[in-house]
Formats: C-alpha cells, structure tokens, sequence
C-alpha cells in the first residue's frame, strides 16, 4: 500500500465544479467531459490517488440513502444564492446548475469520476468529510447544505470554544456523533460508497472539521466511536474480500491525539484494534511544516502508513504587491517551491506518501474576481511531478518555513503547537526546529535563511546559527520575500527581514535547528528591555542558487 499511494490528491465536492473555464471551456451544459478533463490533469502531473470526497453533511452524489443537496434543488432556485458566503449570489447557483446539468443527463459524478480514474490508473478513494463546516459556517440552521438532522439541537455540538474566555466558536457547532442518528447517518453514507461505488479506498477526514463529540468525552462515548469505526472497518474488509484486492482505510486528522481523543477518538486504541491502515495528519488550513511524522511512527508502530499533508496556507505571513496595494495569503500550490519544500521535510522524516489538500482552491471562479483559464489559473499542477519521491527533490529550489499563529484559521488544541510569533528580549537566544532533506554536495546551492521581523527604525543587530555553527551577524536587510506569489513579491509594509547565508552541505537529513540571538545588552531596565526586544514574525529558509 506504501508504495502505491505516493501522491494522494484531495477533492472536495466542489473541486470539478467552481471552474468551468478550466475543465469545459467549450461551454455548454456541464458534461462529464469536464470530469474526465479534471482528472486527466491529475494523471498528466504524476498523481496516483485521488481521494473524492463527494459530502458536507448532505451527500452532493445522486446517493439513494440519505439526503442529498439536489433533492429539491430547481435550476436558479434563490435559496441557494447564500449557502456559501464567501461567493457571490450568481456564483453559488450556477456551481448548483452544473450539478443538476449532469443529474438531468443521467450522469452520476461520483461514478463517472472513478470510471475517469481507472481509464488512467488513478486510484480513486472516497474521502468522507466527518463533520464539514460549510453550511453551518454561515451561522443559519436552516441552510439547504444542512441535513435534516441539524434541525434537531439534540444532534448538534454547543461549540465548545478552544481557548479560554473565548466566545462558543460556531466552526464547532458541527453534528454530535455521540448520537446514534448521527452515526448511523454517516454509516449508511459510507455503505454506498464502499459496497455500491467501485471506489478501492476509504479516508475518513475529521480534520474537516475535528468536531465529533463534545469535550471531556467518558470512555463509555470513546469506546462508543471505537465500535462505530469498527463497523466502518468490517464493510472495507467485505468490500476487499469481493473485489479480492486490499481496500486501505484511514484517518485524516489534527496529530493531536490527546485532543482527538477527548473528543471521542481513540487514535491508538483505533491503530491497535487493527481498525485503520493509515493516518494522514496535518492542521486544519496552513501546512504543518514541523510536525513530528517520526515521533507519530514511534505512536503507532510500523504498521501504519503515515502520510505527509500539504495544505492551501503556506503559514500567516502573507505577500504584498507594492504596485497593486494589495496582499495575499501565500499558497505553496502557486509558490510552488513551498510544496517542494514542505514535501521534502515530510519525506525527510519518513513519510509514505504526500496529501495534496485543497489545491484546486487557488482555481476556483469567482465572478467577483476573475473568470479562471488555463492561461491565468493559479495553481501550478505541473509541480506535482517533482513529489513522488525524495531523490527527486534534492538539488530542486525549495522554500521551508514554521506554521505560524497568524494563520486565516488557527485551532488550537488540535494545531501543531506554533513557534512564532516570539518575542525576543535582549541578550536572549531561542532555537527552532525544522525538518529538511540533504542537499547534493556538488550542487551550486546556498541555503538562505530569513528572519521576518516588526518594522522599526532602531532594530537591534541579531546572530544567527544553523545546526550548532558559530553564529553570523552577516545579513542583508530585504523587504523582498524569499520566492514571490507571482506579482506579490514583497513582504507588508510592516515587516522587514534579514537574509543570512549557509552551505547547503550543512543541513542534515530530518531535524535541523536555527538558533537566533538578539545581539542587545540593554537588559538593566524592564523599559530598556522592552525597547531593545525584537518580535519574530516568521524565519523562512530558502534552497536556491548560489548568489555569485
């Protein structure tokens, strides 16, 4: 199974959907020609699964056992025009249209899809969104997405905030699987597409969102999920034993795992009951570029695949275009050096495979924005053929950095705990860890490490030290971003930053660190310690030619 899914790509309903230009730029009625345009992009750039992910709570596929979002959907019917905030009124019923286009030509998406994957040896899964925000997202009950079980505040979690003194958090007000209704919903959905789609995986995502049960969860309601994913197992094993080919199950989930639990998922008690062939776990939106992949292996033992995610956020700092005014989040799937990167210090640390998360997201075709082709799509699918293996991205351009606080969504317990921001006193140092892969010695490298920092005019001067190294004050004052976002190349105004240099032979294969002083002494005073402190926005490192 490891060596088979080296390359996972993850589509949510809506993937084949929000660009027409780009996958049926023919016009017309939406065809299953668009489908197979989709997924002829995906086999053209080296990925060999694609894991569909066909839900929110309603089922998008034409299921036959539990609700879905076309039941009593009419082509323009107003109510869709708000069921997802972020796209204008136009946008959100013409995505339905294309829809019901397929549905009123006989056309099961989710079946054409897996016949459109095997045409092109594709591996196609079923990734079955847990507890998917979008509806419930928008704060109204009684949106169409939402199925008939929501209506129901017994079936609903009370948005227990993450952080103390904060507000109920209304992305947890999801479905309440300490509800037998709820489960046995989400097990009828899962029956059909494993026994009833010619699907030849199962991914269950309560990463999107991590919201199961509510906090504090006794072991009777722990124990209660453990059997749930237990009957879950048995229809994969009779699926398997039909077609007489393995069917891999697993989770995708936050590497909290105390959380997780608390929640009502025992991760290891799932892993040792031999409920589950893999984990892939990552953050709720912004890679997680210092998760410990080997430490979660020591977890679960060497039975279970473990693989790498690459999210939508490259991390919180964002990029500025000085001509336009205007930032943007930073995409590793348009800075494609990210994803190399971020790919790298995954495989560094033993992973079996990368999860692409939410990479059509940059493509999507927002008639506010722009009406998305293949001459201006964002997303760079071309740079997925540089993944598949470790040996090929030595050498390669790389951008690394650390997840961040100042992410678009930050989810503490179930985030990896951040680095930065921090603050830096004088006269103090603090080291931060990151996994790499070596580089070629004989390659005309460097690696450049930045420190992104609060613009003042009086900034101390700081040291830095990789990997134990006697540290340097060499550095070169930048605004510029290490790799630009296309025309967005600089960072905001309110930061600066400092580039160091390095031999790319210094880095080490897995875990390096970068140390940074605050060079100050100003330490007599709290006012003078306060002045002369520094507040580290982000560090980024960089894998680039050798500057002559």
């Amino acid at each position: 199974m490891r060596s088979k899914h080296q390359v996972i790509f993850n589509g949510d309903w809506g993937a084949m959907f929000w660009a027409p230009n780009l996958w049926q730029p023919e016009g017309g009625p939406y065809s299953a020609r668009a489908l197979h345009s989709f997924v002829e992009l995906l086999a053209e750039n080296q990925v060999d699964t694609y894991a569909i992910s066909p839900n929110t709570q309603l089922a998008w596929y034409p299921s036959k056992v539990v609700p879905t979002a076309l039941d009593d959907y009419t082509r323009g019917d107003k109510r869709w025009a708000r069921w997802f905030r972020s796209c204008p009124d136009e946008t959100n019923i013409a995505m339905m249209d294309r829809y019901l286009d397929l549905l009123e030509a006989g056309v099961d998406w989710m079946a054409e899809t897996i016949v459109a994957c095997k045409q092109r040896q594709v591996t196609p899964w079923a990734s079955v969104r847990m507890n998917d925000p979008h509806g419930y997202l928008e704060k109204w009950v009684d949106n169409p997405i939402n199925c008939p079980l929501f209506k129901d505040p017994d079936n609903r979690l009370r948005g227990t905030p993450l952080r103390p003194g904060r507000h109920a958090d209304v992305l947890w007000v999801g479905l309440n699987f300490e509800r037998q209704a709820v489960r046995d919903y989400f097990l009828d959905m899962i029956r059909e597409l494993v026994l009833d789609y010619d699907t030849e995986g199962l991914e269950l995502d309560f990463l999107r969102t991590p919201a199961i049960c509510e906090p504090n969860a006794s072991q009777q309601t722990i124990d209660t999920i453990t059997e749930w994913i237990g009957e879950i197992r048995a229809l994969t094993r009779r699926k398997a034993e039909q077609t007489g080919r393995p069917f891999p199950m697993g989770l995708r989930i936050p590497a909290a795992f105390g959380a997780l639990r608390s929640i009502g998922l025992d991760v290891a008690a799932i892993a040792d009951a031999g409920l589950i062939d893999f984990v892939s776990p990552s953050n709720y939106m912004q890679t997680a570029w210092d998760l410990p992949l080997d430490q979660l292996r020591q977890q679960l033992g060497p039975d279970i695949a473990i693989y790498g995610n690459v999210e939508f956020a490259l991390n919180g700092v964002s990029a500025y275009s000085k001509q336009a005014d205007s930032t943007q989040l930073r995409c590793p799937f348009v800075v494609t050096e990210a994803l190399l990167g971020a790919t790298a210090g995954q495989r560094a640390l033993g992973a079996d495979g990368i999860e692409l998360y939410n990479y059509y997201a940059a493509d999507e075709d927002n008639a506010d924005i722009r009406i998305c082709t293949r001459q201006n799509m964002k997303a760079d699918y071309t740079a997925i053929q540089k993944i598949g293996d470790l040996e090929s991205l030595r050498g390669q351009p790389k951008q690394y950095a650390f997840t961040t606080m100042l992410a678009p969504v930050w989810n503490p317990p179930f985030d990896t705990p951040d680095s930065l921001p921090d603050i830096l006193e004088p006269d103090w140092r603090r080291a931060y860890r990151l996994p790499m892969c070596a580089e070629p010695a004989d390659a005309a490298l460097e690696l450049v490490i930045q420190i992104v920092l609060d613009r003042r005019d009086d900034l101390p001067e700081l040291a830095v030290s990789f990997n134990d190294s006697w540290p340097t004050r060499d550095a070169q004052a930048t605004d510029e971003l290490l790799f630009p976002q296309l025309d967005h190349a600089f960072h905001v105004p309110e930061y600066t930053a400092f580039n160091y240099r390095f031999d790319v032979s210094e880095i080490r294969e897995g875990w390096n660190e970068i140390s940074v002083y605050n060079g100050s002494h100003e330490v007599a005073t709290a006012q003078s310690r306060a002045k002369h402190s520094v507040t580290i926005r982000s560090i980024e490192l960089a894998i680039k030619e050798t500057t002559p």
